[in-house]
């Protein structure tokens, strides 16, 4: 018989959340890092997704999300590194959606979300400043078909830190284009939010594994403070 190097498929009956705190404590993982500066990427904090009283597409993880979010960007700005806000958001007849945004057609549909809408606005507890970068996007990742890698590449960053919504989903697709164009990049734990902690928890095991450093905030704070 031949003997096994690799790996099958484990099946140990551990929760998201419980591999997650796996992988978080083990000391001998090797971080990407900071390198020498950083931009905040808050990836579609609007009212679509944020806005639990306003809409059932809304979710909320953390209730100091946006709190958190604001802080870092507002010390990001005070070391003069950049701040990016991306939201998604399509024209009226939706034909810029995509097979993305058009594979369903509901009142709560992505497709549905329209420019200058309250689905399109960012939520009002975000603090965004007047020289922030602002787009909107029409696809998961805030790097597809945006002006953000060349904006990166003008301010002469490294480091990218991925904030918002969803972890699974614009969040992880932005935190994987950011590796994939060269950037250290950093996921910020409690900046983070899903609808389902098992979503939420999978794919912030998967950035930690292979994407990027997943960390508490305060590691983000503290690295900006000492700037």
């Amino acid at each position: 018989m031949t003997e096994l190097i690799g790996t099958k498929m484990i099946e140990e009956g551990k929760t998201a959340r419980e591999l997650f705190d796996q992988v978080m404590a083990n000391p001998a993982r090797k971080k990407f890092g900071f390198g020498e500066k950083l931009a905040i990427v808050n990836v579609d904090v609007q009212q679509a997704y944020t806005r639990t009283d306003m809409f059932k597409t809304a979710y909320e993880t953390d209730p100091r999300q946006i709190e958190y979010i604001n802080m870092i960007s507002r010390l990001a700005r005070e070391k003069g590194m950049p701040v990016i806000w991306s939201r998604v958001a399509y024209k009226d007849d939706a034909a810029d959606a995509g097979v993305w945004g058009t594979r369903t057609d509901t009142e709560d549909s992505l497709q549905n979300i329209k420019y200058g809408s309250e689905r399109h606005a960012y939520d009002p507890r975000c603090e965004v400043d007047a020289n922030d970068l602002q787009f909107t996007k029409r696809m998961p990742s805030s790097f597809f078909e945006s002006p953000l890698a060349s904006y990166l590449t003008f301010h002469k960053v490294d480091t990218v830190v991925v904030t918002g919504g969803s972890t699974s989903g614009c969040v992880r697709a932005t935190a994987v284009d950011s590796l994939s164009y060269g950037y250290r990049t950093i996921v910020p734990i409690e900046t983070c939010a899903d609808k389902h902690e098992s979503y939420h928890f999978a794919n912030l095991t998967d950035l930690q594994l292979k994407y990027a450093d997943v960390e508490p905030v305060q590691a983000v704070i503290d690295w900006l403070e000492a700037r």
